[in-house]
């Protein structure tokens, strides 16, 4: 069974016992058991510390439903699992076992989810609903496939809001990289950077961006699953300090028209070989793993000597991605707000499925040699079913050697809206509306053989009763253009 492949995994009991002894010398009283839903939010149990041994043996059992934030649709049926579903059983990673810098009484752990062992069908089988499982699962597998691995860096932009009046407005004025600007969130940047460091978090650098309140504080790049649970575990200190201080950390990707909206770009690069090398972040208050990050090795998106432009990989890789950025955008742009990103046009956001060399407008930019980043994906997405869906688009291109094309040099907005609509570019453009990225999501095999089973039954159960509960909502908007409206 699966389950007992994962309890024998070598190394585990070690893990299991450093995990103790940062109990007992920290003092920790209570552990939070953690994963995340198919819209990435953080769900789980709490234990207490004494039951450490029992729980990482034995796990703790959650309905099903849980993996679909046990929602229930717009006429009352429950998404993903109903109630007559059975349990998972979520076993702890002690490599991911932490202290909570806030409160040193309480650690989280991310656990792995798994089918029961009493199930008829696939008994003690990996839960295909887990997306951080699926992720570590489809990693692994474009390892074997490729002899090559992935690392992802991503930019956490959101923003600081404070309540005024009974409304919602940015702590501080929307001035980009604005030092100044930048002092006024003087204290929320330095508990985030040090709660950051404290879970494992390398954080490099940051700014203020150009939206009210908007700032972006980056950490190093690694490997899929682990950059995947330092921006879930970034999201969570992002809470907590707002809780602190009174403020809103908001991740809404669009939340003021005629500012930027909150991105989170993807900066992608192949490699071959490295090794994994514990940092120190001057703090050992969680297990080794949670502060390791993959280093060294072979990028095989550099130029090759002698030559210019992107390497062969380079090339396929990015022409995997291109080739699927419409279903892609179901993932990266996973909300009916986070399309006023694109439409709300000259703000950064692309919106048309191409690729560029330092092309901010493009879907896709190479932005150094040894890097391109991929400009789609804003705050709200699962950075889980992120990843194992470019995962994915690269595994295409790689397998069949897809070519990207010919770089876009001019401005994309400009070009898409020439009167002419044709140029030395015709541009195709990215789903319009969330309803337009699920179609594209359901009409490509590639993405969407990226989350299997009910994982893809799951997350498109979820954002398709989003959008219909959107277009069967009358808003302000409704009122404002046909309130007075006479045929």
């Amino acid at each position: 069974m699966d389950i007992d492949d994962f309890l024998n995994a070598p190394g585990r009991d070690d893990g299991i016992g450093h995990a103790r002894k940062l109990i007992d010398s920290l003092g920790i009283k209570y552990i939070y058991v953690q994963y995340v839903t198919a819209t990435g939010r953080v769900v789980g149990k709490g234990i207490p510390a004494a039951h450490w041994e029992r729980v990482a043996e034995r796990g703790v059992q959650l309905v099903y439903g849980s993996t679909a934030n046990v929602a229930m649709n717009r006429v009352g049926r429950y998404i993903g699992y109903g109630p007559e579903a059975s349990e998972l059983i979520a076993l702890p990673e002690p490599d991911t076992f932490a202290q909570l810098p806030w409160d040193g009484r309480t650690a989280r752990v991310f656990a792995r989810l798994f089918r029961n062992r009493d199930e008829e069908e696939e008994p003690g089988a990996y839960l295909d609903a887990d997306c951080r499982g699926n992720l570590a699962r489809s990693h692994a597998a474009f390892t074997e496939h490729h002899g090559m691995h992935l690392r992802i860096g991503t930019e956490p932009e959101m923003l600081w809001l404070r309540r005024e009046n009974g409304a919602l407005v940015g702590v501080t004025k929307p001035n980009c990289y604005h030092i100044d600007q930048f002092e006024e969130l003087r204290e929320v940047m330095l508990r985030v950077v040090e709660y950051g460091r404290a879970l494992g978090l390398d954080m490099i650098q940051g700014d203020h961006e150009d939206a009210p309140g908007q700032l972006e504080l980056n950490f190093t790049y690694d490997d899929p699953l682990r950059n995947a649970d330092r921006l879930t575990t970034y999201r969570q200190i992002c809470r907590q300090v707002a809780r602190e201080l009174g403020l809103v950390a908001c991740f809404m990707a669009k939340p003021f028209l005629g500012y930027s909206g909150s991105g989170c770009h993807h900066n992608l690069s192949v490699w071959q070989g490295g090794q994994d090398e514990e940092l120190d972040l001057g703090t050992s208050t969680s297990a080794p793993g949670v502060r390791t990050h993959r280093t060294g090795g072979t990028n095989l998106l550099l130029r090759e000597a002698g030559g210019t432009g992107l390497s062969d990989v380079g090339r396929h890789t990015i022409g995997g991605i291109v080739a699927h950025l419409p279903a892609l955008t179901a993932l990266a742009c996973s909300t009916v707000n986070s399309y006023r990103r694109m439409w709300d046009a000259g703000l950064w956001a692309p919106f048309t499925a191409h690729w560029g060399y330092q092309n901010r407008t493009c879907a896709l930019r190479v932005s150094a040699p040894d890097r391109f980043e991929f400009r789609v994906a804003d705050a709200m997405t699962n950075p889980y079913l992120m990843a194992a869906g470019l995962l994915a688009a690269a595994d295409d291109g790689l397998t069949r050697q897809l070519d990207a094309g010919e770089p876009l040099a001019a401005n994309a907005y400009d070009v898409a809206d020439s009167p002419s609509g044709t140029g030395a570019h015709t541009l195709a453009r990215l789903p319009a509306h969330l309803g337009d990225a699920l179609a594209a999501l359901a009409a490509d095999p590639v993405v969407r053989g990226a989350l299997p089973g009910r994982l893809y039954t799951t997350y498109t159960g979820l954002k398709s009763d989003e959008w219909e509960r959107f277009l069967a909502t009358t808003t302000s908007w409704d009122f404002d253009t046909y309130l007075d409206y006479t045929p």
